[in-house]
């Protein structure tokens, strides 16, 4: 029981040797040397943490792995106070922010552990914060989106955007949701009148299931980043009213990028011949990607009819195919072939979806895991 207790508060055999010297196992020490290696205070702790990486360890926060992870992304922990990054790790823990959860604050925000976390207010703040979520472990999710939400000031920042969304019919629970889903909206929701405008003509009512998703888009768009978005669709012969049709349909096509909507348009227009309104019914035109879905499943549409099998995609059953999950594609174009057949009809679907876009190939990994949550 005692064993027990010691590996819960110093994990890993490595920490407990530090603080029970020698070299046989934890449990062939005496009953009495266990229990005084318990009592061993938090000060005696902090003297065998020599560097960042040990803090971690003995505050049993996270792996090997994990350590080194958080230390790759932000190498200045380790110029970290070892007392202070104690603390902070502490008041992360009682809040629930440990392992892997840690992890992944520290990739959207690497500097994070340099702030100051905790303080007076923190527990009013929490207390505030959990008014909008059912559960804590619903608040913990939106903390790990979005770790800022523990420094926010609450009559600066957050109760006035709480009434902001209250105001448009959003209520409290909605809004913890949108959190979620949307970190940034504390900070970034504005409305005026022409964003007003924009939510009027998608025509959703307040009680309508998209609606909080259309407004809290709106809200956190800048304006000139909205007009862009809907002038790039109205190139290509749409109105405003149906394209904020389409919004209201699916929100998330306003947080398309212009390239990324522009090239598919391209796609669906100039090669596979299709009018461009047929994205207002099927906006998994827009959604799919042009390298991985798009391309080579309309060229494996081809393949299929220039050897003339079945079964074969075009017209609307070309809309279900581009709209498929891949697995369920390929046993039903690919794999209900014969061997002979389904070999190389994989091999070319193969070799056009590893066709990348120019340059894409020069796009690092490191540079996409350092992209952040944007303010």
């Amino acid at each position: 029981m005692l064993a027990n207790r010691l590996l819960q508060r110093t994990p890993g055999l490595k920490a407990i040797t530090v603080l029970l010297p020698g070299s046989g196992s934890l449990f062939s020490y005496s009953s009495t040397d266990v229990a005084v290696a318990l009592a061993i205070d938090t000060s005696l702790e902090q003297s065998l943490a020599r560097h960042a990486a040990d803090v971690f360890r003995i505050w049993g926060c996270c792996t090997d792995a994990e350590v080194s992870q958080i230390l790759a992304r932000h190498p200045s922990i380790s110029r970290i106070r070892l007392t202070s990054l104690q603390s902070k790790l502490q008041v992360l823990r009682r809040i629930g922010i440990i392992g892997p959860d840690l992890v992944k604050v520290i990739n959207c925000r690497p500097r994070f552990l340099a702030r100051r976390i905790g303080g007076p207010a923190l527990d009013a703040r929490l207390d505030f914060l959990r008014t909008l979520f059912r559960s804590d472990d619903d608040l913990l999710r939106a903390l790990v989106r979005n770790p800022s939400l523990l420094s926010y000031d609450v009559e600066a920042a957050i109760k006035p955007c709480v009434q902001l969304y209250q105001a448009m019919g959003v209520g409290r629970y909605q809004l913890g949701r949108l959190l979620i889903s949307r970190p940034t909206i504390i900070l970034r929701s504005r409305l005026d009148d022409e964003k007003l405008d924009l939510l009027r003509r998608t025509g959703l009512p307040r009680d309508a299931t998209m609606y909080k998703y259309a407004l809290c888009l709106i809200a956190i768009s800048r304006l000139d980043t909205l007009r862009s978005k809907i002038a790039n669709l109205e190139r290509f012969g749409f109105t405003i009213n149906e394209v904020m049709g389409l919004f209201a349909r699916t929100p998330n096509v306003l947080s398309l990028s212009v390239d990324k909507v522009q090239r598919n348009m391209t796609y669906v227009v100039g090669v596979m011949k299709l009018p461009p309104h047929v994205v207002l019914k099927e906006p998994a035109f827009l959604y799919s990607n042009l390298e991985k879905v798009l391309r080579p499943r309309y060229l494996l549409g081809l393949k299929l009819q220039e050897m003339d099998l079945r079964p074969q995609f075009h017209g609307p059953s070309l809309i279900r195919a581009i709209g498929m999950k891949e697995p369920r594609f390929l046993k039903q174009f690919i794999t209900c072939h014969g061997k002979d057949v389904a070999t190389p009809l994989l091999d070319f679907y193969s070799r056009v979806k590893s066709l990348l876009r120019l340059a894409e190939t020069s796009r690092s990994s490191s540079s996409v895991m350092r992209k952040g949550i944007p303010l």
